[in-house]
């Protein structure tokens, strides 16, 4: 049986039934079950043993999971449970029944711009809220925006799409990241922050109201450059539909410069809240007359109405009213049919349709994502590889394979296509026991980006590397990132002070090294007390100080 299988049918901490596969990622499975306690379904998902296998991962899993399960936002995927074990890992998030934003957009091709916006606005309230709780998604995309049947935007995976887009660096045949919608500063392997979400999502926005990616290429590695230093085409040139403030506000929002972006996700819902509010024109005023000013009722106009034409209108108006509201009431029946028959009735009675799978392996990626036919056929899902023997963007791998029979559907037909990158790799040296200076200068000469986490060593010197992730000797592509851990030196004990004021000048000296402080010197004064007899010292009695701190005494010389 398959690994990811076997869960199929268990019940997870004698709550969650798991009841099948509905979804898959680098870092984890998830899995459709039912919750006996709530009696509802929900989406659980699990680490992949791989991972689980990783403590430091592991660890680092369960801290984003908490931190996630605190938001709570009508635009963004809850969480509604954290399990952690000695064998698995898993999260239970609220179930959605939609479909990606990716799908959608594959479907209907270039948007209009109300409803882009209107996507939009959504998800701006969504990182506002997860930014103002110190949390960043980093992998905002299409795939990870959820669109549910009554417009409302879900994104999913804050947070943990921080953990996913590392194992998208790893050298183990897992992705390297969603290149077409990563912020310059992430291409370039400096750490993200807000900002690079904001990023992201101007990218969507320019997708979106334009069918196309601002940046295309051959290669990861010439989309990455153009991210850092191309200006994307003009959105009105392609869409002439677009209003120019609504231009404006996507181009500022996918600055390259971090400074010369929204600042915060606020800032960018502010900018779209004003461009869709509708300011009322100002009725024209009826000037007053003076015989109204003053109250003086006006005479009686001999073409006033007599009782019996002021009925017979009437009786016209009423039925002028009844077929109006007739028409309306079609009208929007009428609407609402068709909506029920694009999103639910059409694929309830159109007739199953099955074609065999194509066969990807082979071709270079590129030709697939510039084929609309395919497109609009298949949902692809890409995993990166580092193969030295192949071409930058040839098709490896395909799940399902091809020649298999599948059903077509209007959301697509998924499929998972391995693509190498080539052999622009380079191999992590070994770094320990080097100053983390000197390891970042190695990596960067490598073309590897650094990011760095302190530990307390009692071994290794303080600012000097004690291991590297990945180890030395394993495989990168260029522009992934190596995690050292670097010595912060042996954990700082403390101690209490004693005190020593009475007591002669070596016997405080004796104190001082019974309870592991240093002794600093001495000032001699002269005073009342007999030559030799400590009358202060530096650090007052019974306080905290470091162990090993040197302490300096205050000595009588004698009187004067």
């Amino acid at each position: 049986m398959n690994e990811n299988d076997s869960y199929i049918g268990k019940t997870l901490d004698g709550r969650y039934e798991i009841m099948n596969i509905i979804g898959e990622g680098g870092m984890a499975i998830v899995y459709r079950a039912l919750d006996h306690r709530l009696n509802r379904y929900v989406a659980v998902k699990i680490m992949r043993s791989e991972m689980a296998a990783d403590e430091e991962f592991r660890r680092r899993f369960n801290a984003e999971s908490q931190a996630v399960a605190m938001l709570s936002h009508p635009n963004i995927v809850a969480v509604y449970d954290v399990s952690r074990s000695e064998t698995m890992e898993y999260i239970v998030m609220e179930l959605i029944d939609g479909i990606t934003l990716k799908q959608y957009m594959d479907k209907r091709g270039m948007l209009a711009w109300r409803e882009a916006v209107h996507f939009s606005k959504q998800i701006a309230k969504a990182l506002t809220q997860a930014h103002e709780r110190g949390i960043i998604h980093r992998d905002i995309k299409p795939q990870n925006i959820m669109l549910l049947r009554d417009g409302t935007i879900k994104v999913a995976d804050f947070g943990i799409a921080a953990l996913e887009s590392e194992v998208d660096e790893k050298p183990d045949g897992q992705a390297i990241g969603s290149i077409h919608y990563i912020a310059p500063e992430q291409a370039r392997g400096e750490s993200p922050d807000a900002r690079s979400d904001i990023y992201s999502l101007g990218v969507l926005m320019y997708e979106m109201l334009t069918g196309n990616v601002p940046y295309t290429g051959d290669t990861l590695g010439e989309i990455a450059i153009k991210h850092m230093q191309h200006a994307p085409t003009s959105p009105c040139k392609i869409n002439p539909d677009i209003p120019e403030a609504l231009e404006r506000i996507t181009l500022k929002a996918m600055a390259s410069r971090i400074d010369q972006r929204y600042q915060s996700a606020a800032e960018l819902l502010g900018d779209l809240d004003q461009l869709t509010t509708v300011k009322p024109q100002p009725e024209s005023e009826e000037p007053v007359t003076q015989e109204q000013g003053h109250g003086v009722k006006p005479v009686r106009s001999s073409t006033e109405l007599s009782k019996a034409n002021y009925q017979r209108r009437r009786r016209r108006a009423n039925k002028v009213s009844f077929a109006t509201g007739f028409f309306l009431l079609l009208a929007l029946s009428i609407g609402l049919f068709k909506y029920l028959w694009d999103f639910w009735l059409y694929d309830v009675f159109s007739p199953a349709v099955r074609i065999p799978l194509q066969n990807f392996i082979g071709m270079n990626y590129s030709d697939i994502e510039s084929n609309t036919e395919l497109l609009s056929r298949y949902n692809f899902d890409v995993i990166f590889v580092i193969n030295t023997d192949s071409q930058a963007g040839q098709v490896l791998e395909q799940e399902p394979s091809a020649g298999r029979s599948m059903m077509v559907t209007p959301e697509g037909i998924n499929v998972t296509l391995k693509v190498s990158t080539g052999g622009n790799i380079a191999t992590v040296p070994d770094l320990r026991n080097h100053s983390y200076v000197e390891a970042m200068n190695q990596l960067s000469d490598l073309g590897l980006a650094v990011e760095i986490e302190n530990a307390v060593s009692d071994t290794i010197t303080r600012d000097y590397v004690i291991s590297s992730s990945p180890l030395a000797g394993e495989q990168l592509s260029l522009g992934s990132t190596v995690y050292l851990l670097v010595s912060s030196g042996p954990e700082i004990q403390y101690v209490e002070m004693p005190n020593l004021v009475g007591l002669s000048e070596d016997a405080a000296r004796s104190k001082l090294e019974s309870v592991r402080l240093s002794y600093g010197g001495s000032t001699r004064v002269i005073s009342d007390y007999d030559a030799g007899t400590v009358i202060g010292q530096s650090n007052e009695a019974f306080s905290t100080v470091e162990e090993h701190c040197k302490i300096t005494l205050t000595v009588s010389a004698g009187p004067g």
